[in-house]
């Protein structure tokens, strides 16, 4: 067996109502007075000021940043970090979706040491030291609690990321009743996002591809398979919910030890230009990347369809692997999210920018298990719109 690491948070705190047992968790961490960070969405759900309520009870002094934004700007992160600097935080808590969470690893970086966010874009580069961290997701998706990655918007709309295992939270607390207000469209963009994480995880030609995170990887779609159309129509659904959101968690695992590929590479400038949320950008191009990549590799496909698609067993090979192109498309449309770019009013000549600048994300693509050339991105966008 080759070489491999495996990187995962210090703790994970999973179950109905763990979100009481946010005060406590903070003081195990030394952190008597944070910095909470999160969404003005989040907070109109009420569930900031539980969280806030719990911390109070436990005796730390907390303060609100509320500004996060979708697809967060780089002036965001900064605005933030200085919030933790005035407050004078001795902790972070991100608290809310993906955006949130990798906005508030940023911030424990930034406000914790002397490194700048311009040093620290890239694989490895930020060093540390940070302030503790604990991260509180509110989706069942982007499984940024439990990964070393923070991904931020520049102001020429790229799409950059802070990769290092310095950013894994102390603590991952996972909650989901957090989950039960989730709008469908919210859920199924989500969902369909941590799928993704499971399946580019499995079938990553990244040197670090590990029997750990394809054993991850498995569970993770065995839990959203069955789980995620239900979560979408009942989003009530105790059993549901808790799926989702352990599903999520055991992709991010995965996906943060067996790096993701084109799926993300080409879903970034959707979300850079046109501010398509992350978990529908990466649904919108899947089907049609994974298309590309059975071509020459099939295998990791066809062994993961059974999984999310039990009854996909009774194919084979190539013949699997197709067909679980085909199901994931039809999930996503059963769930309610739009089937191609242009009924999200991307105009069809736009698209050769989109695969130029899909390249960009060469720390992506070098993960594909089919070498990623521009005219293949644009042809999968074109198939994709």
């Amino acid at each position: 067996m080759a070489s491999f690491s495996f990187n995962s948070p210090k703790s994970i705190h999973y179950g109905p109502g763990a979100l009481s047992g946010l005060g406590g968790i903070a003081r195990a961490q030394g952190a008597e007075r944070v910095l909470l960070v999160t969404d003005p969405g989040m907070v109109a759900t009420g569930i900031v000021e539980r969280a806030e309520a719990a911390l109070r009870e436990a005796g730390v002094e907390v303060t609100r940043y509320a500004e996060v934004a979708a697809d967060p700007p780089e002036s965001v992160v900064l605005a933030a970090t200085e919030a933790a600097r005035e407050a004078g935080a001795a902790g972070i808590i991100g608290l809310g979706g993906g955006s949130s969470l990798d906005v508030a690893k940023l911030v424990a970086l930034l406000a914790g040491g002397s490194e700048t966010l311009a040093e620290v874009y890239g694989v490895g580069k930020a060093k540390g030291p940070r302030l503790p961290l604990i991260l509180v997701p509110t989706t069942a998706g982007t499984g940024s609690e439990v990964t070393p990655i923070s991904i931020v918007t520049t102001a020429s709309s790229e799409k950059m990321g802070v990769v290092s295992p310095v950013l894994l939270p102390d603590v991952a607390l996972l909650d989901p009743e957090l989950t039960y207000g989730l709008p469908p469209h919210i859920t199924a963009a989500t969902g369909v996002d941590a799928m993704v994480h499971a399946i580019e995880a499995y079938a990553s030609a990244s040197p670090n591809n590990n029997p750990v995170s394809r054993v991850l990887a498995t569970q993770a779609l065995t839990l959203i398979g069955r789980s995620l159309l239900r979560a979408v129509r009942d989003g009530s659904d105790a059993e549901a919910r808790g799926d989702m959101l352990l599903g999520s968690m055991l992709a991010g695992q995965a996906f943060a030890n067996s790096p993701v590929a084109a799926v993300h590479a080409l879903a970034y400038p959707l979300g850079g230009h046109f501010h398509i949320p992350h978990g529908l950008s990466n649904a919108l191009v899947l089907p049609h990347v994974l298309r590309f990549n059975i071509v020459t590799a099939p295998q990791r496909y066809a062994e993961l369809a059974p999984f999310a698609f039990p009854e996909l067993a009774q194919l084979e090979g190539q013949e699997r692997a197709a067909a679980f192109c085909d199901r994931l498309a039809e999930l996503a449309r059963h769930c309610g999210l739009p089937p191609d770019l242009r009924s999200m009013e991307i105009p069809e000549e736009v698209l050769p920018r989109l695969a130029s600048d899909a390249m960009n994300q060469t720390r992506l693509l070098v993960n594909n298990p089919r070498p990623v050339t521009e005219a293949d991105a644009l042809s999968i966008y074109r198939a994709a719109w």
